[in-house]
């Protein structure tokens, strides 16, 4: 589901790439310092605009370093570190677990049960660390783990679940910026989700899974529905951003706002136009 708060790479200054992927390698060596292998592969694209976000707000010192990692075993790669890559390291293992947890209990899934069983001494101190994350994350995906088995088509309330769960990431602590954190991460929140349901409906579809969209689908406006509802979504979210006196990288983080969340959005149209337009070339012939 993680992925899509992106940059849109061919608008960002040569300086502002380097930099933002130094920040996303330094939150891949500090999942790697922290947990292994087995938490680098939770690394996302979307955690590191919460670590961008969250430096720029706080003004957090952040240390630079050098290193070469199995992706990029030659040359030594740029990597920015600090308290909130530990923190977004820290989110990340947590949203892991209770979503092995909830895939074993659910499902039983076999990977459910090895993940939950491997990581279940490291997060156990991650959730003492944090409990009001910890218990707002739990309870949103079993909260949403059900509104799935019984099929809701209510997009507000499944999307609503994971935008509280990621409002309450956004909260790194109780201050002032509080209020506006929360929402700018809820309405981030359902925008992921809604993205996430938006891309993967025809497989599901085909596949028989559930999908929140699937009746909205029939509706002759579909396209026009979705994409507004993803526009509103990152306009609320923009909108709280912008009242945030956030003044370092806040190109990088304009950009993904403004254009990178789209990305995968444009990409999906693209395919579905080749689709289109393959079909249409057949059905001449």
């Amino acid at each position: 589901m993680f992925g899509y708060i992106t940059i849109s790479e061919p608008e960002l200054k040569v300086k502002d790439l380097r930099k933002y992927k130094a920040y996303y390698c330094g939150l891949c060596r500090t999942l790697k310092e922290r947990y292994g292998s087995l938490g680098q592969l939770t690394l996302s694209y979307d955690m590191t605009f919460s670590v961008i976000l969250l430096t720029s707000l706080y003004e957090s010192e952040t240390q630079h370093s050098t290193h070469r990692c199995k992706v990029h075993p030659v040359k030594k790669q740029d990597m920015l570190q600090n308290e909130f890559t530990e923190y977004a390291a820290d989110m990340n293992m947590i949203l892991t677990y209770y979503h092995m947890k909830d895939d074993w209990i659910d499902e039983k899934k076999v990977s459910g049960f090895a993940g939950t069983y491997a990581l279940r001494g490291r997060v156990k101190k991650i959730i003492r660390n944090y409990p009001r994350q910890s218990r707002v994350i739990q309870k949103e995906l079993k909260e949403l783990s059900e509104y799935e088995k019984e099929g809701s088509a209510d997009i507000d309330k499944t999307a609503g679940c994971f935008g509280r769960l990621m409002a309450e990431l956004f909260v790194y602590k109780e201050d002032q910026w509080e209020q506006r954190l929360r929402r700018m991460g809820f309405f981030l929140g359902k925008f992921i989700y809604l993205m996430d349901a938006y891309e993967d409906l025809d497989k599901d579809l085909k596949e028989g899974c559930y999908n929140p969209l699937k009746e909205l689908r029939q509706k002759e406006d579909y396209e026009e529905r979705c994409k507004e509802m993803l526009c509103m979504m990152i306009a609320e979210c923009s909108a709280q951003f912008e009242g945030l006196p956030c003044l370092l990288d806040v190109d990088i983080l304009r950009n993904i706002l403004y254009d990178g969340v789209w990305t995968r959005y444009r990409k999906i149209q693209e395919q579905k136009k080749k689709s289109e337009d393959k079909s249409h070339d057949e059905k001449s012939i």
